[in-house]
């Protein structure tokens, strides 16, 4: 549509300074001719003209023709289809989520899907939706990348990206359902990092046979929290208080051992000093077996792919990420 349309004031702006310049007509007349000539309906011209004018005139004919052809057809298409627009807009989509990997794809966008998309637009991470309620995603799409269609249907998760994706999310509140996505994605990528909802007890070890790395259960994390309230109320709300929102207000942060190793000189926890160069505490270290050591040693030794966790305030961790370009 924006190329017809470009071509068409082209031709126009062609003609009228052709004629304006070549004929020394008046910027009317020279308008005039350009409409009557690429129009071919044959008025007479408004004086005789000599033969670079007409041999120019024949050039705009030729050449307004096609683009006339083309630009008409274009247009004529696009006003007479009524799904012209949502094409479009959906082309528009398929070409974001063509252009995206290792990224995350979330399947359903019920209360829970919704909250992890939530946390991942805080992050700025980017992720590919999955839903098939056409409600939901003409309510969202213009902030969110929607695919429609059934997580369940191989062709819809590829459609996500998901061969390109690092991580799945599969947030339905329905076990059977949650576990047929957790089948085909697997055999779709065998290196997605695969997180999934249950329900009910019963569905944890299938799903974890299926194929996912996690299963969550909102139902009883919101449990042992609430009960949590009740036994050891200052210790829950101290918890709540660190923030992992977002980028600009976490409390909470994760980084690789790679991102301090241009930085200092040996590798122990006590060559980082993060306490006196940036204010944030080491509260945890996770060794590259996945063995997970609270409150660490001063002389534990780094290795390449082990993390660290680090607590402080909002404006200390962003001084840590500034001083080590933590991503």
């Amino acid at each position: 549509m924006y190329l017809a349309l470009a071509l068409l004031v082209m031709v126009l702006l062609f003609g009228v300074l052709g004629y304006r310049y070549l004929s020394d007509y008046t910027w009317i007349d020279a308008f005039y001719m350009t409409i009557i000539t690429v129009t071919t309906v044959g008025f007479s011209e408004v004086r005789p003209l000599d033969a670079e004018a007409k041999i120019f005139t024949v050039v705009l004919i030729v050449t307004s023709v096609f683009i006339f052809a083309f630009a008409i057809s274009v247009i004529t298409e696009y006003i007479l289809s009524r799904n012209a627009l949502q094409l479009l807009k959906k082309k528009k989509v398929k070409n974001k989520i063509n252009s995206l990997s290792k990224h995350v794809v979330i399947c359903g966008f019920g209360r829970n899907g919704n909250q992890a998309a939530e946390r991942l637009k805080a992050y700025n991470r980017p992720f590919v939706v999955i839903e098939k309620n056409r409600e939901v995603i003409e309510k969202f799409e213009d902030e969110i990348l929607f695919v429609e269609g059934d997580a369940n249907e191989d062709d819809t998760l590829i459609e996500a990206g998901i061969e390109r994706a690092q991580y799945l999310i599969t947030a339905m509140p329905d076990d059977a359902a949650n576990l047929f996505v957790v089948l085909s994605a697997r055999q779709l990528n065998k290196n997605l990092f695969i997180i999934s909802r249950a329900s009910q007890i019963t569905s944890q070890k299938k799903l974890r046979l299926a194929g996912a790395d996690k299963v969550i259960m909102p139902d009883k994390i919101g449990g042992d929290h609430m009960a949590s309230l009740v036994v050891i109320p200052d210790l829950i709300t101290f918890m709540d208080k660190l923030s992992t929102d977002g980028k600009n207000t976490t409390n909470l942060e994760e980084v690789t051992i790679e991102s301090f190793m241009t930085k200092i000189d040996k590798h122990s926890l006590r060559d980082l000093d993060l306490r006196r160069k940036t204010g944030c505490t080491i509260i945890g270290y996770i060794e590259p077996n996945g063995n997970y050591i609270i409150n660490p040693e001063a002389d534990l030794k780094l290795q390449p792919q082990g993390k660290v966790i680090v607590l402080g305030r909002p404006e200390q961790i962003k001084k840590l990420n500034e001083m080590f370009h933590i991503d």
